[in-house]
């Protein structure tokens, strides 16, 4: 692969940037450079945001069409997307290092599916809504665009996470300057070229890549009306400032260490839960905000426990993210291993037990690889335990009953995700009902798009997917008559 584009997407155009800089994306499992891009500067982010703003004031502009209308324009977008499907599955596996086998199912139906969904809610939007008041009249509420939204993807779903943002956007009527990270750029194209054929009117959609001080200058540009991020916590904790000073909305995914509990009931055949448990544990590399890496093992079952997940993570077949048989790929970027590996160091200084992996895998001398690894006999208060990794490490630590296990859940700074394993679903959704956490799954864990999908603490702030997912780009104006 040798891709090669010099222009960026802005108001409906191919437009040649503003500086000489360049990105070069780079195979995580070869080391190999994947092409060049245009590296998006403060001038370009300029231009961008102006697009995007004469789009949405434009009087007969996206946010003054009929719901439905938008709705159409954003089903020919999800087409557009879906004939691309086989490109969008390499370009991102051979960035970051997603399994094609993960991306065929996350980075492509996943994303059109989240375009069809926004589209189907924007057919039943309503705009106004009259009420009786309290003290006489009436009361008209209106629901209005918020205007133009920085959207600030991260590299590790690079498509997916891009929709969660552009898909409730368009259905209310905003526009967007959308940045994606320098890691995984050339998918980004691929979406610039599927709204252009899907006919979006100019400047809706722009799509400029950069690094950090093009995604600040975006965040602070005084024409954004609303920014949504997804990416690390300090990163969030930074936006959140700006944003804070600004008074701007902003809607925050942020990292995680979430629990996965295992009940003194639980299955542990892992050939019946096999494909759940890596989905909640493992899913591409480890590198998922929302994944249970820390196991809570009853102390009754501890040792089958920490057989059976070192059995499970030994199992699982390493290699190049372009093997339809690879389950664990490579790491996205080099500094990404060296720090999974300064954290397996640290589980090994603090007295944890390694029971599988720890290092690199033989026989692969050439991308940023890392053996899924395990630690048992993990105290909850160690580095591990606490910290996120992003990548495919696990802790196992043991807990005395049900109470015990939610309060180990709920001693962390994060709150995103987790699921609890169980034969009995009522009892297991009992006990998830306790964790203090965003989102939580009864032996299994995916997003789905019906529902509000985000993080409390330092997981973030703010809800995306679900009807609710629309409110955060939307105002609200009272009219008492």
């Amino acid at each position: 692969m040798n891709l090669r584009y010099g222009t960026f997407y802005i108001g409906g155009a191919w437009v040649d940037p503003a500086t000489d800089r360049t990105i070069t994306p780079v195979d995580a499992s070869t080391e190999q450079p994947l092409g060049q891009v245009p590296e998006g500067t403060e001038a370009d982010i300029d231009r961008a945001v102006a697009a995007a703003r004469t789009a949405f004031d434009a009087p007969a502009g996206w946010a003054s069409w009929e719901p439905a209308r938008r709705a159409e324009a954003m089903d020919r977008l999800a087409d557009a997307i879906d004939r691309r499907a086989d490109e969008f599955v390499a370009r991102v596996s051979a960035q970051n290092g997603m399994p094609v086998a993960v991306a065929r199912q996350l980075e492509t139906g996943y994303p059109s599916t989240i375009l069809r969904y926004y589209a189907g809610l924007a057919r039943g939007l309503s705009t106004a809504e009259i009420r009786p008041g309290l003290f006489g009249g009436d009361i008209e509420v209106r629901r209005e665009p918020v205007g133009v939204v920085a959207a600030i993807v991260p590299w590790n779903f690079p498509q997916a996470l891009a929709m969660f943002k552009i898909a409730p956007a368009l259905a209310t009527g905003c526009t967007l300057v959308v940045k994606p990270s320098p890691e995984t750029v050339l998918d980004a194209y691929l979406l610039a070229e599927a709204v252009e054929e899907a006919g979006l009117p100019a400047g809706v959609v722009n799509i400029v890549p950069g690094g950090r001080d093009a995604g600040a200058h975006l965040v602070a540009h005084p024409a954004v009306d609303k920014v949504a991020f997804t990416g690390s916590t300090a990163a969030g904790r930074a936006i959140a400032e700006t944003c804070g000073r600004l008074l701007r909305p902003v809607t925050l995914e942020l990292g995680g260490k979430s629990a996965a509990i295992v009940l003194d009931d639980a299955d542990l055949d892992l050939a019946e839960i096999g494909e759940g448990l890596f989905g909640a544990t493992l899913l591409n590399n480890g590198q998922t905000c929302f994944l249970g890496t820390r196991i809570l093992a009853p102390r009754s079952r501890y040792a089958e426990v920490v057989d059976a997940f070192t059995a499970f993570a030994g199992s699982l077949t390493v290699g190049a993210a372009s093997d339809p048989a690879t389950q664990i790929g490579p790491m996205a970027t080099a500094r990404q291993r060296e720090r999974v590996e300064s954290y397996i160091a640290k589980g090994i200084g603090e007295g944890a037990r390694l029971t599988t992996g720890g290092g690199r895998p033989e026989g692969l001398e050439r991308g940023w690889f890392v053996r899924p690894t395990v630690f048992a006999d993990v105290d909850n208060s160690s580095a591990i335990a606490q910290e996120e990794i992003f990548g495919p490490v696990l802790s196992i630590i043991a807990y005395e009953d049900d109470d015990d296990a939610v309060r180990i859940a709920d001693d962390s700074d994060f709150g995103l995700g987790g699921t609890v394993w169980t034969a009995d679903p009522e009892r297991g959704a009992a006990v998830a009902r306790r964790v203090r956490t965003g989102t939580i799954g009864v032996n299994r864990y995916i997003p789905d798009p019906a529902a509000p999908f985000g993080g409390i603490k330092a997981s973030g702030l703010g809800r995306e997917l679900g009807p609710e997912g629309l409110t955060a780009y939307q105002r609200f104006q009272t009219i008492y008559r």
